[in-house]
This record gives structure tokens, C-alpha cells and sequence, in this order.
């Protein structure tokens, strides 16, 4: 099987590394902004070079395109992502278990919603949305 290419999108650089690495102990290969704009950059690049990301992975809560602190600027990366690649698996990340939050991710397009803390259920969640 390739490569599985996934987006990495999250603010807090501790989170991120750690996210970072235990997707790329689980053999991924993974790509990392710290925040939305970088975010979709390497997608559009990506997307550019013919190697687009098979999944992405974004928190929710971080700075928005306009640079201020917002709980839902995944959600609008979400958006962007999708209207560039409708069929794009993502797996929105947050630190808060909140059902209202999640079923907002879900109904804008995320598959499903993970509550950092827990990586390794984080790589069954990769491997089931993409049925490998």
C-alpha cells in the first residue's frame, strides 16, 4: 500500500509534535502547520504538485484566517479544504469532549471528531476512515 499522506493542523506545537509523532511511529507520513493559513497552503501545494493528502487532521480551536484566537477556525479550514476536495476524510481534533462542537465538525463535512489525549486510538480512527 502507499504512503498515507496526512495534513497536520494544530497551534499548539507540544500537541502537534507529539500528534506528529506517534502518526509517524504508526508509519504515516505527515505534513504539520501551526495554523490555518499554513494549513491550506500545504494543501493547495500539495493539491498543486499532482501528491495531494489522503486524510487531514485539524483542531478546532486556534487562530482563524485573520489571526485572532476563534474555537471554530478548523471549522472554517474544514470548509476550505472541502470546497477544494469534496471527498477529503478529515478528523477534527479538540481538547474539549463537546457533543455540540462535534456534531457541528460532523455536519460541515469532518467524518469524525477525536478528543486529543488519546493517539492510539487516534491511529485506529486513521485506519478505519480509510478502510486499510
Amino acid at each position: 500500500m502507499e504512503d498515507i499522506k496526512i495534513l497536520l493542523v494544530d497551534d499548539e506545537r507540544l500537541v502537534r509534535r507529539s500528534l506528529e509523532k506517534t502518526l509517524m511511529r504508526a508509519g504515516f507520513d505527515v505534513e504539520t502547520a501551526g495554523d490555518v493559513q499554513e494549513g491550506l497552503e500545504l494543501f493547495q501545494e500539495a493539491l498543486d504538485e499532482g501528491e495531494p493528502f489522503d486524510i487531514a487532521i485539524l483542531d478546532l480551536n486556534m487562530p482563524n484566517f485573520e489571526g485572532h484566537d476563534d474555537p471554530d477556525a478548523g471549522l472554517e479550514l474544514l470548509s476550505r479544504l472541502l470546497a477544494l476536495t469534496p471527498d477529503l476524510p478529515v478528523i477534527v481534533l479538540t481538547a474539549f469532549d463537546e457533543v455540540s462542537r462535534a456534531k457541528k465538525a460532523v455536519a460541515g463535512g469532518a467524518r469524525a471528531y477525536f478528543v486529543k489525549g488519546r493517539e492510539a486510538g487516534l491511529i485506529e480512527l486513521v485506519h478505519e476512515i480509510l478502510g486499510d
